[in-house]
């Protein structure tokens, strides 16, 4: 879900898909339904390099693209199986801040917040209180893209964006909820989070069903490159043909964290631990770093040679 500039009755079905550029961007697509009794914002907190200019986010027009997330579930077809505000305060000199640039983005009015005292230049009634943020430290040098909501209640068309992004080698879902003005540890998810990254493909193993979950990333992987089932000339860049799509849902009460991924762990495990594991079993023995790390690198051992049989096949 989402930080909401005030209170809402209800969000659901929020889906999310990330890629990293390759160019030190990161494509954000975020999409929800929700419903609030009165004007509201969505805010979105993004680890934007720093310091962070106005342009830092480009915003990009998903109106005509609303079917966006149900071409990429195409991608996931179930498989036949045998089995079944500031204070009054302020400083003049803050009060008189030019009002930050807002762009018409289909069903949205969107704003850059470049750093947390930019807020001040932003609608009041778009705004989330500064010591609510303070409960947050780690948004503390961050830049949030503000999404004014032109209805009360509904499915609008995706948000999309691309942030120049201070972790090019991570790809970043914000997911941190507030929607009741406070921070709470837990909070309810109702989401899925779509992908797309070499380093999974590169570790994946062949698609088995729509929720079968591939351990080497964690990960659902879509059975064909997206250029098969997904509208790619559409999303304006967002979207890359060649790739698959990895799919990951998050339900029910979880930590109120953002969700972070690297590479895909299996597919950055150190030589040095492969070899160990040509070693007798003792040499791990029991403990539980050891043999974290030891199923990491089976992992990668077991994909990789997976790989190379086809390749030989």
């Amino acid at each position: 879900m989402c930080c909401f500039a005030g209170p809402v009755r209800s969000v659901r079905n929020t889906r999310i898909f990330a890629r990293l550029s390759g160019q030190g961007t990161q494509f954000l697509v975020y999409e929800m339904e929700f419903s609030s009794e009165a004007e509201n914002a969505m805010i979105l907190p993004l680890p934007v390099l720093t310091p962070a200019a106005e342009d830092a986010v480009r915003f990009i027009d998903f109106k005509d693209n609303g079917g966006f997330f149900e071409a990429l579930d195409a991608g996931f077809p179930v498989k036949p199986s045998f089995s079944l505000s500031r204070s009054k305060g302020a400083s003049a000199a803050v009060a008189a801040a030019a009002p930050l640039p807002v762009e018409e983005v289909g069903d949205y009015v969107a704003s850059f917040v470049p750093a947390m005292k930019d807020f001040d230049r932003l609608d009041p009634r778009f705004r989330i209180a500064p010591e609510i943020w303070a409960k947050i430290p780690s948004y503390a040098d961050y830049g949030f893209a503000v999404f004014q909501l032109k209805s009360r209640e509904g499915r609008p068309h995706p948000m999309a964006f691309e942030l120049k992004t201070r972790m090019p080698d991570k790809i970043f879902f914000p997911t941190v909820h507030i929607h009741d003005g406070e921070v709470h540890p837990t909070e309810s998810f109702d989401h899925a989070l779509y992908l797309q990254d070499a380093s999974f493909d590169a570790v994946a193993g062949d698609y088995e069903d729509r929720d079968a979950v591939d351990w080497s990333t964690g990960f659902v992987r879509s059975d064909r490159p997206a250029s098969a089932f997904a509208a790619v000339n559409e999303s304006r860049g967002v979207v890359a043909a060649d790739l698959l799509v990895h799919r990951r849902d998050l339900r029910g009460e979880l930590p109120n964290v953002d969700q972070i991924h690297g590479f895909a762990q299996a597919s950055i495990v150190p030589q040095r631990l492969v070899n160990e594991l040509e070693r007798p079993a003792t040499r791990w023995g029991l403990g539980g770093g050891a043999a974290l790390i030891g199923t990491a690198a089976l992992g990668w051992v077991i994909a990789r040679r997976r790989k190379l049989a086809k390749g030989s096949a």
